[in-house]
């Protein structure tokens, strides 16, 4: 028998869904969230999946200036794949959510692959003083919103990004018929192999945090793409580990961060992205499993290399 593959992991450090009540703990500034990620690349992540934030209030923004003043400071510090979100925050237009991607050229963008309620207003319930006024509010949004990833979106950020750039995806996949479109696009050939798919469990309007779940996506995914694909787990809030570990199990990859999960334990915080990244990484190291260095992730991903990026 063949010995897997090492285990890519992914951090994704601070997301725009977790609000700055929430965790003390949680980058904001362009500052926090160079060191969250060098720290994550030092303890085993080989790709960091980028958001910013307004750094005097912690509300998602996509300026592109934000991301080049944490972008070379990751790059001149770490080998890891930087992956620049084009998910954004909720609400945010479809240009704008583009925007510092097309600046930054990444060797890799996030893409979500269809529209889809995305209710994360159940955590307002949980907090009664806020940081910021702009917190309850951007939660209790949620209640009437859909996240729209329409097949004009989808293409447009392939055009711009995957033909003008050469930048490759994350495709994200928060349900069975995600995979579906996938394959719809890569029929019609706007993308090519090899694809990495991360499938997204626990969101309110995605796909359920079961394990049957995950098994059933990946066999899903298996026929739908065969070898030509790469796939990774993550899994919202508390059932971030235990997803990841089955995920490792099975020859998947993982991800872990701030974005999905703000703690380390049951009731713990965790107190930096590079604990989560050392916890995941010991338990795939306990399994008998190695970690994917950065070359090695770019090599399977087919990535056009940190030299070829505009940061």
């Amino acid at each position: 028998m063949a010995k897997p593959n090492p285990v890519i992991i992914t951090c994704a450090p601070t997301g725009g869904i977790h609000t700055p009540t929430m965790s003390e703990h949680l980058p904001i500034t362009p500052s926090e969230i160079a060191e969250a990620s060098i720290g994550a690349a030092e303890a085993g992540a080989s790709i960091i999946h980028l958001h910013a934030r307004n750094p005097e209030t912690g509300q998602p923004d996509a300026d592109p200036e934000l991301f080049m003043q944490f972008l070379p400071r990751i790059k001149q510090a770490t080998g890891a794949v930087m992956n620049v979100s084009t998910g954004g925050g909720l609400g945010m237009s479809r240009e704008d959510r583009l925007r510092a991607a097309l600046r930054a050229s990444p060797e890799m963008a996030s893409m979500n692959m269809g529209s889809m309620n995305f209710g994360i207003f159940p955590m307002k319930a949980k907090y009664s003083d806020w940081k910021h006024d702009w917190e309850p509010e951007f939660l209790d949004m949620t209640r009437d919103f859909i996240f729209r990833n329409t097949f004009a979106d989808i293409e447009y950020a392939m055009r711009e990004l995957g033909d003008g750039h050469g930048t490759k995806f994350e495709f994200e996949c928060y349900d069975l018929s995600h995979l579906y479109n996938l394959a719809w696009v890569i029929d019609q050939g706007w993308v090519k192999p090899p694809f990495f798919i991360q499938m997204v469990f626990g969101i309110l309007g995605g796909v359920g945090a079961d394990l049957d779940n995950l098994v059933h996506m990946h066999g899903v995914a298996q026929r739908l793409f065969g070898d030509s694909y790469e796939w990774s787990v993550l899994a919202a809030g508390r059932h971030q580990m235990r997803f990841a570990t089955q995920a490792a199990l099975l020859g998947g990859n993982v991800r872990v961060g701030l974005e999905d999960s703000l703690y380390i334990g049951s009731g713990q915080l965790a107190r930096s992205n590079a604990d989560q990244v050392t916890k995941i990484r010991g338990i795939i190291e306990s399994l008998g499993l190695d970690i994917a260095t950065p070359e090695q992730a770019r090599t399977r991903l087919g990535l056009k290399g940190g030299d070829q990026v505009s940061f």
